[in-house]
């Protein structure tokens, strides 16, 4: 499959119908996703930006085939080194064995780790740029966004970004543009994907940002390497990458907890309720770790001013999906959100000081130093006490 984008680029890429998992077992694609690769040919040059995974490298081949003689590609842009952009590489330089990769200085030792493979490398920088032939592509690197060999590359007459991971999302759709697919999924997954894979570089993305609109570079298309392509105000992905690398938080607030004999969940639903007496314009949502999907409660997480999270006392320590999820939390590195902690207990309690200290170590600054802690299965008293540390979230976050 391939399709015109305008007369001199060409989508030559794969959609992944059936993707549920991606980063080996780390995230959920719900929605599937594609591989964005693109033809784009000049008045007398031909480059090609990015391939596909590798377990698609064959069929990708036959279809370029089918779009281009191979020996006619005289250029081929690497932005990324990761497997799901660059996976075909191998089996087209055996084709085409002589082809230069354009990529950055990192992408070099990126891509020879990968493959070893001492490929026709061309390093590049940013305000570099490829002619090919009354179009030009100029290069800007980017990185970590999100590795450190990342680059985006514009194509100059055509006013078209591609910035590879940047702007993208999960998400397989034929109908490919922004303006025709549901916008609530594709905003869903572009949330996701930034909540996921891009916090711990916000900073790094506010600057970029900042950089690409300084340039006051005419943006009429965004190409990213996963999802559909940005063509009906294409920078509106781009203001929402600025807000959502700006601290980002809504009137939210997520409560997340696993519980052994429902004592632990209990004391979840009383502690919303209790939020909701003295906060009731707040957004509150309730996960259980061990049942929901962890790439979506960190979403949620993302979009709220805190988190509150428990877990009842296991062998002096807390529950394996709750010390899982909160793992991931740390490495995300959100910034200015609050948190506070809860479980139950049966005879030795440590599961709350447990939980405040991977809250702070993770960056969350804390609402009650003590947290929350009940004693076997909650009585009304305890649960009582529990909307009530409710209330004290919930005016905590006014």
């Amino acid at each position: 499959m391939s399709f015109k984008i305008n007369d001199c680029v060409t989508w030559v890429g794969k959609i992944d119908w059936e993707l549920r998992k991606f980063h080996g077992e780390e995230l959920s694609t719900h929605r599937g996703s594609s591989y964005n690769s693109f033809l784009v040919r000049g008045n007398n040059k031909t480059a090609l930006i990015d391939t596909v995974w590798n377990p698609f490298a064959g069929e990708f081949i036959e279809n370029l085939k089918k779009e281009i003689d191979l020996e006619e590609i005289d250029y081929i842009i690497a932005n990324h080194a990761e497997s799901d952009h660059s996976g075909a590489l191998p089996e087209l330089l055996r084709e085409i064995p002589d082809t230069p990769v354009y990529c950055t200085r990192a992408g070099v030792k990126s891509l020879s780790g990968h493959y070893h493979e001492d490929w026709n490398f061309k390093p590049v920088k940013t305000g570099d740029k490829l002619e090919l032939g009354g179009k030009e592509l100029i290069f800007i690197e980017a990185k970590l966004l999100h590795w450190p060999d990342s680059m985006f590359c514009y194509l100059t007459e055509d006013a078209i970004l591609f910035p590879n991971d940047a702007f993208g999302q999960h998400y397989a759709s034929e109908l490919m543009y922004n303006d025709l697919v549901d916008q609530g999924e594709l905003y869903d997954e572009a949330i996701k994907y930034y909540a996921n894979i891009l916090t711990p570089f916000s900073k790094l993305v506010a600057s970029k940002i900042k950089e690409i609109l300084e340039l006051n570079l005419p943006v009429k298309m965004i190409c990213p390497s996963h999802g559909v392509i940005w063509r009906q105000d294409p920078l509106q992905i781009v203001n929402k990458y600025a807000e959502w690398a700006d601290a980002y938080q809504e009137d939210h607030v997520t409560i997340i907890y696993d519980t052994m004999w429902d004592g632990t969940r209990r004391t979840a639903e009383a502690i919303a309720a209790g939020i909701k007496d003295v906060n009731d314009s707040i957004n509150i949502k309730l996960y259980n770790a061990a049942r929901s999907d962890n790439n979506d409660i960190i979403t949620e997480i993302f979009k709220s001013k805190a988190m509150i999270v428990g877990s009842p006392t296991i062998n002096k320590g807390i529950l394996h999906s709750i010390a899982a999820l909160l793992e991931v939390v740390k490495g995300l590195s959100f910034q200015e959100k609050k948190g506070a902690a809860f479980g139950c207990y049966g005879w030795s309690g440590e599961s709350v000081k447990l939980l405040n200290g991977m809250l702070e170590e993770a960056g969350f600054k804390l609402i009650n130093e003590e947290g929350l802690r009940l004693l076997w299965n909650p009585d009304q008293e305890a649960l009582k006490s529990a909307k009530d540390y409710g209330s004290e979230i919930g005016t905590a976050l006014v």
